[in-house]
Parts: structure tokens; sequence; C-alpha cells
């Protein structure tokens, strides 16, 4: 019996092992701990002769290549492996490396993946603002940065905050203050790339756009507010941010101010003219210096709530309760999840129009498309509605002779929601947008969140300024 025993137990001592080895083989990663760096190791690797810096607890191989270089078929010039190693790929081959490439390397019955990818040495300044307010228009080509910042700004001691490509230094430092009476050069390396930039700022008195809004400056602004703001600043030339109280205190020289864009926003919405009357009373305190400014042949862009606005001013003659009959509108902190994008009609025969030019497309050609899935929005909306059951304006036709504006967009139930009061007799003229589709701030967006619609918000904006300015 004890023969027998010893018998059965090698037997089994034979199965664990066969199993034991079984398993490795089918292992995706097979060394154990103790061998981890051990006989399937990349001792050395270079492609067109860049050498591969090698991480080992990560297993990647990183080759530095300079900002433009072709990487579509890259020669393995140099594969060094631990001894008695294999690998997938031979000195010599040629590598497609416009995506990362898996190098498989076996030695007897173990193996490890080891990943290559080409790191592009890229020394670019991707973001320039000053005293976190006044952001750059960075033109990449030229290597050339402009910033427009108020007269009142000390000007020989700005600060500004830097973002540039990931592994690079610059001089000077981020954050350091600069005397920016004359123009300052800045410095990027990054290993084998070298970028010069010019940064340019102009002090403006006379701006070309305002950005206007009740806070005192924009950094007090509503996040909503504030974002549309800031895209202003970084994208429209000449344009700067002023209070209503700077412009019924004459603070601003306008006498080259081409268009104002107010976007106002309040959190639960504004329905109906008493209640604009009652939140907006900075506007209102400075609507005699807006007519000035309108009557003198200055445009107005005004979204959201501010499409009140035109009522007050003499656009729509003395009657000012034109002002939209549907509004509404929630909170920053609950606003609504997007499950897909959100949209509102162009209006018929309006395709044409230069504020619906340039939009990224959707499905359907008629439909401007204004947000992604997983952006949250607060479907701030303050429309027309149109109808005989409401009584104010039975038709388009009845709209149009009340208002004297040219209808742009609708929403699905036919109500009016983004239109033109056309510039006429010296007077300026004056887009509005009430649709709760247009919307800069998303709190927080999901998981997976990719901004493609959404970005129809900005070239409208865009389109709109650059329409007004003319």
């Amino acid at each position: 019996m004890r023969t027998i025993y010893k018998i059965l137990l090698l037997g089994c001592v034979c199965c664990c092992i066969t199993a034991t080895t079984f398993l490795a083989a089918c292992s995706s990663d097979n060394v154990s701990d103790l061998r981890l760096s051990g006989d399937c190791r990349v001792e050395a690797l270079a492609l067109d002769d860049y050498e591969g810096n090698i991480d080992l607890p990560s297993r990647t191989i990183t080759v530095r290549l300079p900002e433009v270089y072709e990487t579509s078929a890259m020669q393995l010039t140099r594969l060094t492996l631990s001894d008695g190693a294999a690998c997938n790929f031979q000195q010599g081959d040629r590598l497609n490396m416009n995506a990362a490439q898996v190098l498989h390397v076996s030695n007897g019955d173990t193996y490890l993946d080891w990943t290559l990818r080409v790191l592009h040495d890229e020394a670019r300044i991707t973001a320039f603002t000053i005293n976190d307010i006044y952001q750059g228009t960075i033109d990449q080509t030229a290597k050339t940065i402009t910033v427009y910042v108020p007269a009142t700004e000390n000007i020989t001691a700005l600060v500004p905050t830097i973002v540039y490509s990931q592994n690079a230094t610059i001089t000077p430092a981020s954050g350091q203050a600069q005397d920016f009476s004359q123009p300052v050069t800045y410095k990027v390396k990054n290993n084998s790339a070298e970028s010069t930039y010019t940064v340019t700022v102009i002090a403006i008195d006379k701006p070309r756009a305002l950005f206007v809004g009740a806070a005192p400056s924009m950094n007090d602004l509503d996040a909503e507010a504030k974002t549309a703001c800031e895209w202003m600043l970084a994208n429209v030339p000449g344009s700067l941010y002023a209070s209503f109280a700077d412009l019924e205190a004459n603070a601003v020289d306008m006498s080259e101010c081409k268009v104002i864009w107010w976007h106002f926003h309040v959190d639960g919405g504004v329905d109906g003219h008493d209640v604009f009357v009652a939140k907006a009373p900075e506007a209102l305190a400075a609507k005699n210096q807006l007519r000035q400014f309108y009557e003198n042949g200055g445009a107005l862009f005004l979204t959201r709530y501010a499409v009140n606005l035109p009522s007050f001013i003499g656009a729509t003659g003395d009657d000012e309760w034109t002002t939209p009959n549907n509004c509404w509108g929630q909170d920053e902190a609950a606003a609504e999840l997007c499950g897909g994008p959100w949209t509102f009609r162009i209006f018929d025969g309006q395709n044409a129009h230069p504020l619906f030019q340039g939009l990224v497309a959707g499905d359907n050609p008629q439909e401007v498309y204004c947000t992604d899935a997983g952006y949250h929005i607060t479907n701030s909306t303050a429309q027309y509605h149109i109808g005989t059951d409401w009584g104010d304006y039975p038709d388009y036709a009845a709209w149009t002779s009340r208002t004297g504006a040219t209808v742009l967009g609708v929403g699905g139930d036919g109500a009016i929601v983004a239109w033109e009061y056309p510039a006429h007799d010296g007077k300026g003229g004056i887009v509005c947008i009430g649709s709760g589709c247009y919307d800069w701030y998303s709190y927080t967006y999901e998981a997976g969140y990719t901004e493609n619609f959404h970005r129809n918000i900005a070239t409208m904006t865009k389109n709109a300024i650059n329409h007004l300015s003319k």
C-alpha cells in the first residue's frame, strides 16, 4: 500500500506541473515577479536611427521625433533583445508608426508584450492669458500672439498664464510678470523642437466690440455669461468687457465700437416685460446710452434674456410691450442632461442668412444642431408664441408688422426663437437668439462627452458679430 501511495503522489505532482505549464502558456504576460525584467526584455531600439526611451515598469518604448516627421513607414534600424529572445518584428522592418505598435517578445515558453510609440517634439504655445482675464489670439503659422487689454491696465506689469506643449520648457516662465510696453518674445523648447513666439499687448481705450453685463468686471459674471465673454475676448479682436455702469457713466469711448453683445442669464428664467424690468435694472439704467449707440448706427447682438432689450431702446417703435411672450429656464446647478443634440429650425427662406453659415451639419439640413449627448443645459428660453390661441401674434405677418423684425429661426412648435431687426435709417442692426438650445456653459460633462455640434454656438456667435460689424 505504501508503494501505491507513492505512485499516486507522484502522479498528482506531475499533474500539477503539467497544469501549471499549461496555464503559463495561455497567459498573455507569462513572467513571474522574479523574472519580470529578465528573458523577454527589449534592451535597445531605434527607428530611423532615433533611439527609443525604454520604460521597464510600463513596458513602453517611446521614440522622440522632430515636430514634423513622416511616420507611416519608419525603419526599425536597431533592435537588441535579451539573450535567447525573439520578436515579431525584425531589424530592417518598416513600421507604420501613425499608431502605436505592439512588440511580442518571446523566450522559450515565456513572453512579454511591449508598446512602441512615437512622440513628436512639439514646441507650441496653445493658450496665453493676461491677468487671468484677457486671452490672446495665437497665429501658429506666424508664431505671434496678440492680446487686447483696457487702457486702464498697467501694461508694464502684466502677468501671463501660458499653456504650452507637454514636456516642453518656456522662457520667460508662465506666471512671471512682464513689461509689455514693447513686444516680448517667448521661447519654447522640447527636445529637438524649438519655437519663438512674439507677444504683443495692445492697450485699447476705443474698443471695436464690447461684451456688457451688470457685473463690475468679467470675473464677477455668472458662469454662463463669463464663458461667453471669455470666448469673445479670445476670438474677437479689439473686444473688451464693460459694465452697464461704465456705459451709464460714459466711461468707455464708443467712437469705434461696431457691436455690443449682451448674453443675459438668470436662474429660473425671465418671463415677460415686468420680470425683465425687475431683473435687469443695471441695463435699463444705461438704456439711454444703449439707445444712442443704436440710433447712431451701432449694432447689438442679444442672446438669452437680453432679447427683451430692443423694446426698451426704440427698436420696436414706441411699443415697449413687444417683449417675448413665452419664456422659462432652469437653474444652472440643476441643468438638464442632453441625451443627444438639441436643435432649432431655420425659418423658411433663411438658409443663406450669414448666421447659419459654416455650421456642423446634422441629418436634417433645415435644423441648427446645438448640443451633444452628455452636455447639461438650462434650456433658458425667450421666444414668441405664434397663434390665435394666445392672441398677441396670430401669425408671423402680424408679428413682423408689430415688431419690425425678421424671423430667422423657430422651435419645434413654430415659436420664434431667432430674429433680426435690420439696420435702417442710420440705425444699427440687431440680431437676437432666444432659443434654449443656445447655451455656453455646462456645469459638468458626462463620461464620454465629445464636443461636436456644440461648436455651432461659437460659429453662430462669430457669424452674428461679423454680420453686424459690417
